[in-house]
């Protein structure tokens, strides 16, 4: 069964944190659709809770989509629209992240430089694959105006 853990100090409202825990499992494959996640009660009793904030977590998960709520039986996983991560893409991502970790904090980085540099080159290369796409898609479009204006003087 999931279980929810919460990071009192990472300055995360809980209820986000709860819906974000969610979002990640699915991605990576934790959850499937179908399966049920904890009842609110249950959640309230091993975090220590409000039971409006674990409430609040799960509507927002229904408004998104992620799940839906069956009175008297539970909240479950949806199917989703995205694709879910491959078992052997994540084991394989998770082991270069764990030895570029162990290379980091070798080097000497504490947690908080290792942070940064993450941040900041996942940043970084958002930005540049968003750069690229934008670059393809209007490399694409000029293509086929082209190949379109020289259809129409062919003909």
């Amino acid at each position: 069964m999931f279980v929810f853990r919460l990071d009192t100090h990472s300055g995360v409202p809980p209820y986000l944190q709860l819906v974000q825990q969610v979002r990640q499992a699915v991605l990576l494959g934790f959850l499937q659709p179908g399966d049920r996640l904890p009842l609110i009660r249950e959640v309230v009793e091993d975090l220590a809770i409000n039971p409006n904030t674990v409430a609040k977590a799960y509507r927002q998960m229904e408004q998104e989509g992620l799940v839906t709520g069956r009175p008297g039986q539970g909240t479950f996983v949806n199917e989703q629209q995205s694709a879910v991560m491959p078992a052997s893409t994540y084991t394989s991502l998770r082991r270069g992240l764990t030895t570029w970790l162990r290379r980091a904090y070798a080097a000497g980085l504490d947690e908080q430089a290792v942070n940064a540099l993450f941040t900041s080159v996942h940043q970084q290369t958002t930005n540049d694959v968003h750069r690229q796409t934008t670059n393809d898609v209007h490399r694409q479009t000029t293509n086929d105006v082209h190949r379109q204006t020289t259809k129409e003087d062919v003909a």
